[in-house]
């Protein structure tokens, strides 16, 4: 709610980015997103481990941490948490890099599985991707192709990157601007989220600012931003004032 009240409207089709410094919680904002909206949603991750993934997702719904739950996970005490997963739509697929071959055959067994293509479609993240990894111009033409794929299928797509850690003056305890995002691969997103973790008095604070938004309120700096209290811990996000 916070992210509606500061004037975030993502829109259905829409190719949105989140991107952030390392251990800022995009794949965590990303997967909660994708959780709460409830939709048939394809999460390819070639940043986090299937172990990983399904203890994230197991602690928006129960009572224990993340590092709980991997213990239970690993004592093979899983099905403990089976009950809680039945009503997720968030399917995922492992492996990196992430190629085109593998997001097609998804795609043709999501299609085969439901007569339909998935609502939303996470790529995690854009450096992960095949021929991506520090060449500018294979992630120009992946951004390129993600917004052909979004088109095509009629999905939300949501690309998750990195935002550059170097410079003088540079505070990694502050959203980024639309101009931290590596590589400046910003045209093609017609929703840019930034995020940064912050500790506060009170607790961890998640700071989402929207650098980019073609239908609605933006800040190209990063300075005005929503924010939500951050437990990580439970990969959740929670309702919180907003500046």
């Amino acid at each position: 709610q916070p992210l509606y009240d500061h004037g975030v409207t993502p829109r259905q089709g829409e190719l949105v980015m989140i991107a952030g410094r390392s251990g800022s919680q995009k794949s965590g904002l990303a997967l909660f997103l994708v959780e709460q909206m409830g939709l048939p949603t394809l999460y390819f991750s070639g940043d986090m481990t299937p172990f990983e993934a399904t203890s994230r997702l197991v602690a928006m719904h129960a009572s224990e941490t993340v590092n709980e739950i991997e213990r239970e996970l690993e004592a093979g005490n899983g099905w403990k948490y089976d009950a809680l997963l039945s009503g997720s739509k968030v399917g995922f697929s492992f492996g990196q890099p992430i190629t085109w071959h593998g997001i097609q055959a998804n795609l043709d067994a999501s299609v085969e599985l439901h007569n339909e293509f998935p609502k939303v479609i996470v790529i995690d993240n854009l450096m992960d991707m095949a021929g991506g990894e520090s060449d500018y111009a294979a992630q120009q033409q992946a951004m390129q192709d993600l917004t052909s794929l979004s088109r095509d299928t009629g999905a939300t797509l949501i690309v998750l990157h990195h935002a550059s850690e170097k410079g003088d003056g540079v505070d990694l305890s502050i959203q980024p601007g639309r101009r931290a995002i590596k590589n400046g691969l910003t045209e093609k997103p017609q929703l840019i989220l930034t995020v940064a973790l912050v500790e506060t008095f009170s607790g961890q604070e998640l700071r989402v600012a929207a650098v980019k938004q073609r239908s609605g309120r933006s800040d190209p700096s990063g300075r005005t931003y929503a924010r939500l209290k951050a437990a990580p811990e439970y990969t959740r996000f929670y309702s919180g004032e907003h500046s």
